[in-house]
């Protein structure tokens, strides 16, 4: 009976973290023992956060890494739960984007322990001594873990990421699809958006000014496998150059950081195949009948 009060009492959190616990890990036994005995009862259990810090205030100052001390007891479980509690209660001057908190929105996207990933989705190491937080890299930087991503929505809008159809809907309303036509977009739509798969990617790295990068590739193909677009021959010839396209080297680095578990390797592959050998049968050239 003993353990009833504790489930109310914590179930507001653990409810919030529900689907990064599903995305990352499962609670070990000893977290969830820890969760039975209240916050003020807990010996503290201390982590450093190494931070990157950069103001552009101070344009002659060098980068550097700022050390917090952090009672993990005292934090939620993820990344971003200690880099919210730094700036509201130690370091107000910490800059860093978030906003939905579960994985959708793409804002927390940042390198951790050397990995691009979301800091809402990326659980607190507790058995580390420390975590080093950089901003994404290969970024400009606007401040401290802060990227600017201008460039990348640059390229994302020269895709012209919106439906081109051909001419009106049958019926005067919407543009109709079958079920196996919206099955095709499975696995691109998804995307977020949140570039770690792109500043993860070195072919970017390299020149990021002519080479799209996975994530805006592989939204040009969900707009080519979309059956209700008209515009493939369009948006293929756009890619029919040296850099924009067939930069791409198939080292599978976007694949392996996507927070979502996409893979715009393979998208990029079926690019080139429908470039090289003409994009498979499809309805999108065929007028939708009205049911």
């Amino acid at each position: 009976m003993s353990v009833i009060p504790s489930v109310f009492r914590f179930g507001p959190r653990v409810a919030s973290t529900s689907f990064a616990t599903r995305a990352t890990a499962s609670f070990s036994t000893s977290a969830v023992a820890s969760l039975a005995t209240p916050v003020s009862e807990r010996p503290e259990k201390m982590k450093t956060f190494k931070v990157y810090r950069w103001n552009p205030n101070t344009p002659t100052e060098k980068p550097k890494m700022q050390s917090y001390e952090i009672d993990l007891n005292k934090t939620g479980p993820m990344v971003l739960d200690a880099l919210i509690k730094i700036k509201n209660e130690v370091d107000p001057t910490l800059s860093f984007r978030r906003s939905c908190r579960e994985g959708i929105c793409g804002s927390c996207a940042m390198n951790i322990d050397g990995v691009n990933t979301l800091a809402c989705l990326c659980r607190i190491d507790r058995d580390q001594q420390d975590s080093k937080i950089y901003p994404l890299p290969h970024m400009h930087v606007v401040k401290d873990i802060v990227p600017d991503l201008t460039q990348f929505y640059k390229q994302y809008r020269s895709i012209e990421p919106y439906l081109k159809p051909e001419g009106s809907p049958p019926n005067g309303k919407e543009y109709r699809q079958s079920p196996e036509e919206r099955r095709r977009l499975d696995g691109l739509y998804e995307c977020i958006l949140c570039a770690c798969c792109s500043t993860s990617c070195p072919s970017y790295w390299w020149n990021q000014d002519e080479y799209l990068g996975p994530a805006t590739l592989m939204q040009a193909y969900r707009w080519m496998a979309d059956s209700r677009d008209a515009a493939g021959e369009e948006r293929r010839r756009k890619l029919e150059n040296t850099f924009s396209l067939y930069r791409c080297h198939t080292i599978f680095n976007c694949a392996r950081t996507c927070p979502k578990g996409l893979n715009p390797a393979k998208a990029i592959a079926q690019i080139k195949k429908d470039m090289a050998m003409g994009p498979p049968a499809s309805d999108a050239q065929r007028p939708l009948q009205a049911p």
